[in-house]
């Protein structure tokens, strides 16, 4: 009875579907959150008369053949880069992205991070830093004496300094972009990491030919869309209690069959 292990894959694949759906809802207010999507695979097939084989002695093939499926799997998880709502929040130190590109965080270890989450703070040093503390490249301090910070939409930092005229400016925050953004590792914290399936990351300044712009007081939002998610929420879960009602109706076959006598 294969409809018996067919339909316990498709109550997998759906629970899979449900577990990313309902991750993206819980990640409906974080930052920059990028939302996922599950990529199913039929599985394989039992040829019970082959599609192309000789049907008689005279040449004539089977056109169609039998074939019969062995169920689904979840083959991949993608995530949706498409960008997420800028939203005003006039912090000083938050900047939103309009466009491509990342952040370059220095974690503890040493590794470079990425996100697209600008919320950003002060060190104790005066060091602009995540929530996390950790370091946003290329590593900008600002100095005690600064009345007040000015970030341009190329990434340019000025400090207006007490008793200083003319602002200084203290340096350029700095992108990353990659070939294939679905490849990049997501390891919490709105941070990734590059892996071999996203090939190196290109550096780059706000503003310049395939980098988007900054923009300071504004952070963006994450790009789940709430009522799609439950409406696919709704879809998954249907798809769930259909396999599951086959597996009932295979039960009742074996049991039919059982009381043969």
């Amino acid at each position: 009875m294969r409809a018996l292990t067919i339909a316990a894959t498709g109550m997998l694949a759906q629970q899979t579907n449900v577990e990313v759906l309902s991750n993206n809802i819980a990640n409906l207010n974080t930052t920059a959150y990028k939302r996922s999507r599950v990529e199913f695979q039929d599985l394989l097939y039992q040829d019970q008369r082959r599609v192309g084989s000789a049907s008689s002695e005279a040449g004539t093939i089977v056109p169609a053949g039998l074939q019969v499926g062995l169920g689904v799997r979840a083959a991949a998880v993608y995530r949706l880069n498409q960008q997420g709502t800028l939203q005003l929040t006039e912090n000083t130190l938050d900047l939103g992205i309009r466009g491509e590109g990342f952040f370059n965080i220095q974690l503890p270890n040493g590794q470079t991070a990425y996100t697209r989450s600008g919320s950003f703070q002060l060190s104790p040093t005066g060091q602009i830093v995540t929530q996390d503390g950790y370091t946003v490249l290329p590593g900008l301090t600002i100095p005690q004496n600064t009345l007040d910070i000015s970030i341009n939409a190329s990434g340019q930092v000025y400090a207006k300094l007490d008793g200083v005229v003319a602002p200084q400016l203290l340096g350029q925050v700095t992108l990353s972009n990659f070939p294939n953004l679905a490849g990049l590792e997501s390891v919490g914290q709105n941070l990734l990491l590059q892996t071999p399936a996203s090939g190196a990351p290109v550096a780059g300044t706000p503003g310049s030919l395939g980098f988007g712009s900054t923009m300071q007081g504004f952070l963006e939002a994450s790009n789940v869309n709430a009522v799609a998610e439950i409406t696919n929420l709704i879809t998954a879960q249907r798809a769930y209690e259909l396999n599951s009602k086959v597996i009932q109706a295979s039960d009742d076959m074996m049991g039919t069959i059982n009381q043969l006598r």
